[in-house]
């Protein structure tokens, strides 16, 4: 999948409709040919499941040192493979992109640890205003439909997308998402990325906002632990704050940490189980929403 992380091509992506049960694979390999000098012909994807491959012997060392020097001139470096990935993402991101203006659906893409809370307040959102605006959902997890299974119970049109081992959603993942489920036009596209605050800050999805959730739980520094990705969002939402009173969490220095990464980041703080200050974030998602 990509050479920024260390995901492996290799990886198995699949997509489910919740509606319907139907699982399909996605193919995110990279294959091409290269000629070698002495007119072997190597067809290959970008996988990093030979990295560490041991030869037997002193030939057979010495002959995939060779393909690694011709390899690595045909391409430059790494950092070059990096950025064609990079580029051949934000293409695809730029084609969603209009996709979704073309529609008026408002595209968020959900980004947080694992166990951030992202989910509930997901299916809290969705219950609280299905009877204001239209949602369809494109769940991202590397194994299990589970997430998906609690939003199809809110009455949502969802899909899961499992990347096996791939540690985050790609712009190409997105559209084959959002073609399964067709969102109807001045809708809510809501994708809740796989758990992770590193990789899905490089890799633009076409959504309208990066949306970052982070829970009281994990603690008040992790903007400056991963300033990348609260960078890249435009909203940070703070959740669980009903356990507020049980933890040592300082909810100033987290926003000023917040604020010292990105000084234009619209905060939100919220409790999904007692529903404070939900309001004031679905006033926000409601005004995005051009009718």
């Amino acid at each position: 999948m990509c050479v920024t992380c260390g995901c492996s091509d290799d990886s198995k992506t699949t997509i489910t409709n919740s509606q319907t049960g139907e699982k399909t694979s996605i193919n995110n390999h990279h294959s091409h040919t290269h000629t070698l000098p002495d007119g072997t012909v190597i067809t290959h994807t970008h996988s990093h499941t030979n990295t560490h491959e041991h030869p037997t012997s002193p030939q057979e060392n010495n002959h995939q040192h060779q393909k690694s020097e011709v390899h690595a001139k045909m391409h430059g470096t790494t950092i070059s493979l990096e950025q064609n990935i990079l580029q051949k993402n934000n293409i695809l991101a730029a084609q969603n992109r209009g996709w979704f203006k073309g529609r008026n659906i408002l595209a968020l893409n959900l980004v947080s640890s694992p166990g951030s809370g992202k989910t509930t307040l997901l299916a809290r959102t969705i219950n609280d205003l299905k009877s204001e605006l239209t949602f369809s959902v494109i769940e991202g997890d590397q194994e299990t439909i589970n997430d998906a299974e609690k939003i199809r119970q809110t009455g949502c049109n969802v899909v899961q997308i499992n990347t096996g081992k791939g540690c985050h959603l790609e712009a190409a993942m997105i559209e084959k998402g959002y073609t399964e489920l067709n969102p109807p036009l001045n809708s809510v596209l809501m994708i809740e990325n796989v758990g992770n605050l590193v990789c899905p800050a490089l890799f633009d999805l076409g959504e309208n906002f990066k949306v970052a959730i982070l829970s009281v739980t994990e603690g008040e520094d992790k903007p400056i632990k991963y300033p990348y990705m609260f960078r890249e969002s435009q909203v940070m939402i703070l959740t669980k704050i009903d356990l507020l009173p049980y933890l040592q969490f300082d909810v100033n220095r987290c926003i000023e940490y917040a604020k010292q990464v990105n000084s234009g980041i619209k905060i939100f703080q919220v409790s999904s189980t007692s529903g404070e200050g939900l309001n004031d974030w679905y006033k926000w998602l409601k005004n995005q929403i051009i009718s």
